[in-house]
């Protein structure tokens, strides 16, 4: 009996730290700096999880969807700049931050002074994305996902894994819905800047979707 080929996997990174990001600022559509901790952050983490033989292993890698925003694709840039090449990607608009419209830019302290009872999981954001606008955009990634790793499963076309790189909010959304969960429930997950989470399946079944793993980045002290 033939052993099963490994199950596919998605890897999603969020972008390493920014000052608005370390302060609580609000931050979709503008394209602040990653700090010098920042990139430190992301180094460490491509230096100690991507590589030949590593978690992310980018021979494994069938695509590579960045986001559009200088923060995402300065992280994918530190990530592989320890190897010889770094793998094929894409610009993907549909995998940046939840647009917080006239949120951008706010701490939470001071969106409670204009909307008290603003939850953004419940309420989306004015002049931005609703919830259901947010919810239909990452659940069109997760359809394009689940294709590759259909077609890597049923029909032995392309590599195993799918690599995103992208933002807090959209991370935290895009593991709730991921494993079949209301997109509140993103709420529950933390999702530290330039760390990986590993998303996969259970039982060897494209219909048991899992959270394989989450926070993973290079031990420096975060």
């Amino acid at each position: 009996m033939a052993t099963p080929r490994p199950m596919p996997r998605l890897f999603v990174i969020r972008h390493g730290e920014t000052e608005w990001s370390m302060n609580g600022r609000h931050t979709g559509v503008s394209d602040i700096p990653l700090t010098v901790n920042g990139i430190k952050q992301v180094k460490a983490t491509g230096q100690a999880l991507i590589g030949d033989g590593c978690i992310v292993d980018p021979k494994n890698l069938c695509t590579v969807h960045v986001s559009p925003r200088l923060r995402a694709r300065k992280t994918f840039e530190l990530l592989f700049e320890h190897l010889d090449k770094a793998p094929d990607f894409v610009i993907d608009e549909d995998v940046q931050e939840w647009n917080y419209g006239e949120y951008e830019g706010l701490k939470p302290a001071e969106i409670k002074v204009l909307n008290p009872s603003w939850k953004i999981w419940y309420d989306g954001c004015p002049g931005g994305e609703s919830v259901d606008q947010m919810q239909a955009r990452v659940d069109r990634v997760i359809g394009k996902v689940r294709e590759y790793h259909r077609q890597y499963t049923e029909e032995g076309i392309n590599t195993r894994d799918v690599l995103i790189v992208a933002h807090g909010h959209f991370s935290r959304v895009l593991i709730s819905r991921w494993i079949n969960f209301q997109l509140c429930l993103g709420t529950h997950f933390n999702v530290e800047p330039g760390s990986v989470a590993v998303l996969s399946y259970n039982h060897n079944s494209l219909d048991e979707p899992a959270l394989n793993g989450l926070n993973l980045a290079a031990l420096t002290g975060h």
